[in-house]
């Protein structure tokens, strides 16, 4: 592999680090998927197998498009953000899972920057990701970037610098517009769920400081305005469920919480134990949890199992003894619905705590709406809450469902929508007057005569001179039979 050897490092230019955007902002996410799927492959396969050598290839070819566009290549974790070189990576659908996961890589690893002094041979890119990889997370981040140091030492790869990760290291960007900071909020919370959770797996317990911290800036983004952080909850067709599911159930349930009137500091216990619901499940097999086809008796007692585990995952956090009390609650009772029927069965009768039953709706709804390995065909948005409205069991309580609706509208966010203008479009935001709830905001998709068209967004309260409304929704559509990712308009 010579390809990023063929540039010289004293050609690192004003002009050359500088660039074309597009095209800088092209090769660095060439750049960060192809070190992911590296990561990846290695983590699946033996050294020896074809798809590592190709992954392989393919990131000693991305390294070296980036060396000559930049004049030099650095991949750096600051904050919530992935760099390559001077270009910050924006949160997209088609590279979320790769920005998320190698700054994930990044963090648990202790490594604040990688720079590529020289043209790795594979050796050296086996021995930097497999280091990577096998962090010791009972380090320090200062011991866990000097053993990869010293790894790669040992190997004698000396093309790679390793830069040790600040603790708490946050940047913070003031001249940035409300869908950007939902982006950044979002990030941060996703990277604590997963440190949370991935913890939990290893026997500690929860990180609650930066849980506390995530939450806190999910609660200030929906007392603020909720639309752009709302509209990221369609993330959900990705690999790791667990921690985007626990991040759109923390959104919804406080969106719902705020929704009936609960104060600041209500918000705040809400969002931690929505936050935590699912946290028994790092005490389940990965292998149950990622089941193709039904589960047998044994295998279905289990997974419910982590309602109780979820107890005991929490029972060791430290902080506020109510927020943990509230939380336990939260994570045994949010399966058992309110007729009792559900999971785990109550050795007295009892009623459902109010967190529990508003997070069991966002749980629900989530869910159900999202692309798992055993459900390859999710639920639209709007079958979804009309089920939960229409079908008393599944014990969802009523009040609360149609609190859920008047947040949501009869037609949630990221449902695509036949109008009778022949019109296809996407649901942005629900209507504000509650009289309205069939009447969101949306965006057009496709004109009467099924052409892409240039996106106008159309609120369908609007009325025409008569006083008739000027467009309405007929029915609902599956964004598959139009070749649309639902995700890429809010992402």
């Amino acid at each position: 592999m010579t390809s990023l050897g063929q540039e010289n490092a004293g050609t690192r230019t004003a002009t050359a680090r500088k660039g074309d955007a597009a095209t800088l902002q092209q090769a660095a996410r060439i750049f960060v998927a192809a070190l992911h799927s590296a990561l990846r492959a290695l983590r699946l396969y033996p050294m020896e197998n074809m798809a590592v050598k190709n992954a392989l290839s393919e990131l000693d070819v991305a390294a070296g498009r980036v060396f000559r566009s930049y004049g030099e290549c650095e991949v750096r974790a600051v904050g919530d953000y992935l760099f390559v070189n001077e270009t910050r990576l924006r949160l997209q659908l088609d590279n979320y899972a790769s920005v998320t996961h190698v700054l994930g890589r990044l963090r648990v690893a202790g490594v604040g920057g990688i720079v590529l002094t020289g043209a790795p041979s594979s050796t050296g890119w086996v021995t930097l990701l497999m280091a990577l990889l096998d962090a010791d997370e009972e380090l320090t981040k200062a011991e866990r970037a000097q053993s990869i140091v010293e790894r790669l030492e040992r190997a004698e790869a000396g093309t790679f610098r390793i830069e040790a990760a600040e603790e708490d290291d946050e940047v913070a960007f003031e001249d940035i517009d409300e869908a950007e900071r939902a982006r950044q909020t979002y990030m941060r919370s996703l990277n604590a769920t997963r440190d949370m959770l991935n913890g939990a797996r290893m026997g500690r317990s929860p990180a609650l400081k930066q849980a506390k911290r995530a939450v806190q800036g999910i609660v200030d983004a929906i007392m603020g305005d909720s639309t752009s952080l709302i509209g990221l909850t369609t993330l959900r067709e990705f690999d790791d469920y667990t921690f985007v599911h626990s991040v759109n159930v923390c959104i919804m349930s406080v969106a719902l919480g705020r929704r009936i009137g609960l104060s600041k500091l209500q918000l705040l216990d809400l969002g931690l134990a929505a936050l935590m619901h699912d946290i028994g499940k790092s005490r389940v097999p990965v292998e149950l949890l990622n089941k193709r086809g039904r589960l047998n008796e044994d295998e279905f007692r289990l997974l419910q199992s982590h309602t109780w585990r979820g107890v005991l995952a929490l029972f060791g956090m430290g902080g506020s003894a109510a927020r943990a009390w509230r939380a336990m609650t939260t994570a045994y009772e949010h399966h058992m619905r309110i007729d009792l029927s559900g999971y785990p069965t109550p050795v007295r009768d009892r009623s459902p705590a109010l967190f529990s039953k508003l997070v069991a709706i966002a749980d629900g709804f989530d869910a159900a709406t999202s692309t798992r390995v055993y459900q390859p065909n999710p639920w639209t948005p709007a079958d979804v809450v009309r089920g939960m409205r229409e079908n008393r069991k599944l014990g969802f309580d009523p009040v609360l469902v149609k609190a859920f609706i008047n947040l949501t509208g009869i037609y949630p966010v990221g449902t695509l929508v036949g109008l009778d203008t022949g019109e296809v479009a996407l649901v942005l935001s629900a209507s504000s007057d509650p009289n309205a709830l069939s009447r969101p905001t949306v965006r057009i998709i496709f004109d009467a005569r099924g052409n892409r068209v240039d996106e106008p967004v159309v609120n369908l309260t609007l009325r025409s001179a008569a006083g008739t409304f000027l467009r309405t929704i007929i029915r609902t559509e599956d964004p598959d039979r139009y070749g649309i990712r639902v995700s890429d308009y809010f992402s």
